[in-house]
């Protein structure tokens, strides 16, 4: 298993007007990288889709909470979790967690949020959805901009 350059880990209230601060710190990282403008835009639309769904759906309105955003920088790949249960999270375990792709769960078995999360599948080179205490958002987008797995993996685990 390949180890990650770098990790950068953010926190942010689950508000709409800190959506921006995270397209904007991707913009960041992906242009460090290499990303091309295009590829850039893709990553901007797909995690302001997922850091939306996250404001939107995770915490009732009186209730507040946050959102945990990872990103992990390889030499050819960026890899994205977003996380609304506003717990940090150990990137590699989470990761594992996820398991392997599979076409048995597809992004049909989706309800509310569903179309956001197609687009994001569809920007993107790998998605998966984790449901536990919460919503994890994981996504990996190629350098070399080569889609590895059109396959998108939605798990529903109630244990660790």
């Amino acid at each position: 298993m390949n180890q990650f350059v770098d990790y950068i880990e953010m926190e942010i209230p689950a508000k709409p007007e800190y959506v921006g601060i995270i397209r904007l710190t991707l913009s960041g990282i992906a242009s460090r990288m290499g990303y091309t403008y295009d590829d850039i835009e893709d990553l901007k639309i797909a995690i302001s889709e997922a850091c939306t769904n996250a404001v939107q759906h995770s915490y009732k309105s009186e209730e507040g909470g946050e959102i945990v955003i990872g990103f992990g920088l390889y030499k050819d790949k960026l890899e994205i979790m977003i996380a609304d249960n506003g717990k940090s999270f150990n990137f590699e375990q989470t990761k594992r967690k996820l398991g392997p792709y599979s076409a048995s769960s597809t992004i049909d078995q989706l309800s509310e949020g569903g179309l956001g999360l197609y687009l994001i599948e569809t920007l993107m080179d790998e998605v998966r959805v984790l449901n536990n205490s919460g919503v994890t958002v994981f996504m990996v987008k190629y350098l070399n901009g080569e889609r590895v797995n059109h396959d998108t993996t939605i798990s529903n685990n109630e244990t660790n």
